[in-house]
This record gives C-alpha cells, structure tokens and sequence, in this order.
C-alpha cells in the first residue's frame, strides 16, 4: 500500500504531539517534588530531549539530587546513583571480573560483575571530588555508549542520561573536571537559590508527614522517540548561520570574535558546542509546541552550552571576570539574522 503524502504528514504531526505530550507531563511530574526552579527544569528536559548529558552546579541544599532522582522516577528506567569519593575506583563504576570455580568440571572462568553505570539515567554526584582517572571512567559510556574492562566491550542501553553534579563553593579536596571530559556535557545548568514565595512554600510543604509521589509518565521508547524527533526537526539556514557565527566569535584568534573575548578568552570552543547549540534550539522549540527552531532558541541555550566550554585567562581572572559574563557580552554582540 502506498502511503500518500498527507498520511505521511498526518504521522508526523502525530509523533509531534505524541513527544510534546510527553515533555508535558514530564515536567508537570517534575514541578510535583520541585518547587519553582522552572529555568532549571526547561534546561535540563531540553537537554534531555536533545539526547546529551548535563552538568548541574549549585550550593549544597538547593535539590540537586532530589531534582534528579524525581526526573527518574517519572520515567520507568534504570536509575543509578554514584557517589563520587577520593577513593573511588573506576572498576567501581564500570564493574570487575570475578574469577570463579566451576563446580561442575573444577575449572575456572571469568565473570563479569557489571557497575553502576549500566543504567538508563545516572546520577554522577559531585563528580568532581574523584581524582580524575576515575572521572575519566565515564567518558566512553557518555560518548560510545559503551564500556571496556578487560579488553572486552561491553554495550550500554538507551537512552543513556548522565546527570553529574558539582558543589562550586568548595575547592578543598576536589579535581577540577578536565575541559576534554567537560566537552562531554552538553549543557552546564547553574542552579540558583530560590525565589521568596517558592522559598516559602518550600519550608511550609516539606516540612510535614505530606510528601509528593511521582508517577511514572515516560519510558525509554519513548524517550528515544522524541529524541529522534528532535534530530529530525529541521533548522534553517539563519538558525545554522547563527550558532556557527557564535562559536567562531568564541575564539580569540578569530577576526569576528568581539573585544571581550579577544580580552578575557584563552581558548574558545570547538564545533561540539555548534552541535549542541542546534539540537538544544531544536528540543527548545520542542518544548514550546513548534515543529521549526528561531534564532532566539539558540540564544536562549548558548549560556548552558557555552559557559562550560569557554576557558577564560588570567586577565579575566583578575578582573572578576567569568564565563558567564562573556557570554552575556558575546550575545550582545553577535546578533542573529532575520533572514
């Protein structure tokens, strides 16, 4: 049977609500546990949505973890959680073979015992108090989607979600993630202390035997679906123009890279963070209900995807100067096109 067009349009309008239903109800789910935090939670479905891994940093006691743990619990997959330590091991995320005794035939054989990190949504908390050999652990799961011990690979299942989290106000005892292994992350979301109203409903509704359950509302087909949608939605030539004007403007050395960062800027970043400024535009328009990304999606990602990959030098340093505001200065300057 021939499928016509109109039935083929019909189908993708389908998917369409089917994946914007979906994100719905996750972040209703979400918003049940959390209270407030709206920026927060958009930037972290989005990334989500746009198949990448997140970077969440915030003092202590703003629901980091709890944030992470109730996405998980709204979508019926395989949640890990693991602590990261000084003394931890990479075989303590990826697994360790055992050897055993056959009690059939007495002869020995290899087993493997398989970690933490096979699991569909993980929560890498405070990754940066493990020296960076074990950070390292996780840069094939969050790239291949795989591991290897022993010579052998072993395939992760997706969807695969890393969520890794960084207490920025203390230094003492913690290792710096490597900008390699930061590229890794997608978005870098920085969760700031609440506002007052939320701040008070926080304190008067958790602080009673009331507590919010979360219902499982996705799964991992479906996840996998919308974030195929997202890859399937197409981005015009202003949009791609855009993000490639802004990476490029990152780069000191660059003759479009405005005066900030030819000032405070060492090292600009490279065409994963156009990447992730696409597919984050992408799962942007996504969440609001349209089918096509604007510009103004692109600017509304760039901090996330830009503040982690932007090293500044010592100039910024002595000025008070971050990446952040960089950004801020980039955007100013680098101004998207109507056509």
């Amino acid at each position: 049977m021939t499928v016509t067009t109109s039935q083929a349009r019909s189908d993708a309008a389908g998917l369409f609500d089917e994946a914007a239903d979906l994100v719905a109800r996750l972040d209703a789910e979400v918003g049940r546990a959390i209270i407030g935090q709206q920026r927060v939670r958009r930037e972290i479905l989005t990334c989500l949505l746009a198949g990448g891994h997140c970077l969440l940093r915030g003092v202590p006691g703003l629901a980091k973890t709890l944030l992470i743990k109730t996405l998980a619990d709204a979508v019926s997959l395989k949640f890990s959680r693991i602590q990261f330590t000084p003394d931890l091991m990479p075989s303590d995320i990826l697994g360790t073979e055992l050897i055993e005794d056959d009690a059939a035939g007495g002869k020995r054989h290899v087993r493997f015992v398989p970690g933490p990190v096979f699991a569909n949504i993980i929560l890498a908390d405070e990754i940066n108090r493990t020296p960076p050999r074990t950070q390292a652990a996780l840069l094939e799961a969050m790239q291949e989607y795989q591991v290897t011990v022993g010579g052998v690979r072993y395939a992760l299942e997706r969807p695969l979600f890393v969520l890794a989290t960084e207490n920025p106000i203390e230094q003492e005892g913690t290792y710096p993630l490597p900008e390699a292994q930061l590229d890794r992350f997608m978005f870098n979301v920085v969760i700031e202390y609440p506002e007052m109203d939320d701040e008070r409903r926080i304190l008067a509704e958790t602080t009673t035997t009331a507590g919010a359950s979360v219902r499982h509302v996705a799964t991992g087909d479906s996840l996998e679906s919308a974030s195929a949608l997202v890859r399937a939605l197409p981005a015009a030539s202003n949009v791609i123009d855009y993000a490639l004007r802004l990476i490029r403007a990152t780069r000191p050395d660059d003759p479009t890279a405005p005066p900030p960062v030819k000032e405070w800027i060492r090292w600009g970043v490279g065409p994963r963070a156009g990447q992730a400024l696409i597919l984050g535009a992408k799962a942007a328009a996504l969440l609001d209900g349209r089918t096509v990304p604007a510009p103004e999606d692109v600017t509304n990602v760039a901090l996330p995807v830009l503040r982690h990959r932007m090293l500044v030098n010592y100039q910024a340093e002595a000025d008070g100067v971050t990446p952040d505001d960089v950004v801020g200065k980039l955007l100013a300057a680098v101004r998207p096109t109507t056509k």
